[in-house]
């Protein structure tokens, strides 16, 4: 109940919320939501790959739970693989978070982003329903839209766009992996490591 009603006062606050628009780095909110998402990965085996990001412009106070609840939800719903793929790029003028889980049913897709609309039994997967229809307010809000693709079983992607984004300016790519599946690939190749074996750097 308390997460519930501190999701509905988040909801009501940012109808009110003045944006501080400024350039920003969309792999550090990707970062900093990955390192606060460590007791949900632990003990699993999830890969994340984090591709070219284009510098957005928007607020970060707001951009940053977009991010957070998007990889949340990539965690949550890939429980039952053995091994969790998640992947964070930008392709067709829109970011984007994809995963290997449970997926949904393509046909309810809308109501993913409304408050309290659920496409998964409360046994089965917690949650409120308000996080995702505080992310599509967060983004509609920054002039852009967000919107989810996905199949029963196959997976499930979710897209979003701002409306200011220097997709001239990508910033480098990013192969993440969980400790139990470093070894000697990612940080063996030079790439940083944002396992749950230390802080990411982004």
């Amino acid at each position: 109940m308390g997460e519930l009603i501190d999701g509905l006062l988040a909801f009501s606050r940012l109808q009110r919320q003045e944006l501080s628009h400024e350039e920003g780095r969309l792999d550090a909110v990707v970062a900093e939501g990955w390192d606060e998402l460590a007791p949900d990965r632990a003990g699993r085996g999830v890969e994340l790959r984090v591709g070219d990001l284009p510098i957005g412009d928007g607020d970060r106070r707001l951009l940053r739970p977009v991010g957070a609840d998007l990889l949340h939800n990539a965690l949550k719903y890939t429980r039952g693989r053995e091994r969790a793929d998640i992947e964070v790029g930008f392709a067709g003028g829109a970011y984007f978070v994809t995963d290997n889980g449970a997926g949904f049913d393509a046909r309810y897709a809308d109501r993913l982003f409304q408050v309290f609309q659920r496409l998964h039994r409360a046994e089965d997967y917690e949650g409120t329903g308000v996080g995702l229809a505080l992310a599509s307010r967060i983004i509609q809000r920054h002039g852009g839209r967000i919107w989810a693709e996905g199949a029963t079983d196959r997976g499930a992607t979710f897209h979003f766009t701002l409306h200011h984004t220097n997709a001239a300016r990508p910033q480098r790519s990013e192969e993440v992996q969980d400790a139990e599946h470093v070894g000697a690939g990612t940080a063996g190749r030079g790439q940083p490591d944002r396992s749950g074996a230390g802080p990411a750097g982004a």
